[in-house]
């Protein structure tokens, strides 16, 4: 596993290093990742397992934690089926919602009010009268 990410955000590679290469030096080949920073378990690790099966078939050696996860989330893992849904879980979450729908305008309930009470005096509308404009 090569170590990624940040100070409080880690991240991991799961990778075929030659083993005399320091832990996050140069790899032959990147094999899947790891995000402990994803709160659904099963999601966390996504795993190439074709390829890990190559490495495994001409005897690479995973370390423990690595192992854990091949035997969970691998090819014949015991995990797949909860893997997809928490997957699937996460992508449905990712994705940007519909905005929600535009609210109704409200009708102003005062004027409604007036129309129906009866008014002795109302108010008379004094509207100059439009001019026609004069041609010469």
């Amino acid at each position: 596993m090569k170590k990624l990410g940040r100070r409080h955000r880690p991240f991991f590679r799961i990778c075929a290093i030659d083993g005399s290469q320091p832990r996050d030096g140069r790899v032959l080949e990147e094999l899947g990742t790891y995000d402990p920073m994803i709160p659904d378990t099963d999601a966390r690790a996504v795993l190439n397992g074709e390829r890990i099966q190559h490495w495994l078939g001409v005897g690479a050696k995973p370390s423990d934690k690595v192992q854990v996860l091949i035997k969970k989330y691998g090819p014949e893992g015991t995990h797949l089926a909860q893997q997809q849904e928490a997957l699937d879980r996460l992508a449905q979450a990712r994705r940007r919602p519909e905005p929600p729908p535009a609210p109704e305008p409200v009708e102003d309930e005062a004027p409604a009010a007036e129309a129906e009470a009866p008014n002795a005096e109302a108010p008379a509308e004094t509207e100059p009268p439009a001019e026609e404009p004069k041609t010469e």
